[in-house]
């Protein structure tokens, strides 16, 4: 797997956004224009958490969070595109 090659340093997650609905409930085909962006992601990597005064990272690998809708880092890893956040923007995560 691509991010097994690649770590994120200090206190940043490597995420990959979840893909667009692109049919309604309804049946109904969604034009790409019309589709919003996909704010959802879940968390491929994380760091070691920051340097100088220790904090554990609050996200793990495989859960979902919610992303702001500006930001991040595109990543392209065998041709996947992954996102690379800050744990601090971060907004939240989805809990069962």
């Amino acid at each position: 797997m691509a991010f097994r090659k690649f770590l994120p340093l200090f206190d940043r997650v490597l995420v990959e956004r979840l893909t667009a609905e692109t049919v309604t409930k309804g049946g109904i085909m969604l034009p790409e224009k019309s589709q919003g962006k996909v704010l959802q992601a879940t968390v491929v990597a994380v760091g070691p958490g920051s340097k100088g005064i220790v904090q554990p990272m609050s996200v793990k690998v495989g859960e979902k969070v919610l992303l702001p809708e500006y930001g991040g880092t595109k990543v392209v890893l065998e041709d996947k595109d992954y996102f690379l956040f800050r744990d601090a923007d971060i907004l939240g995560k989805y809990v069962d």
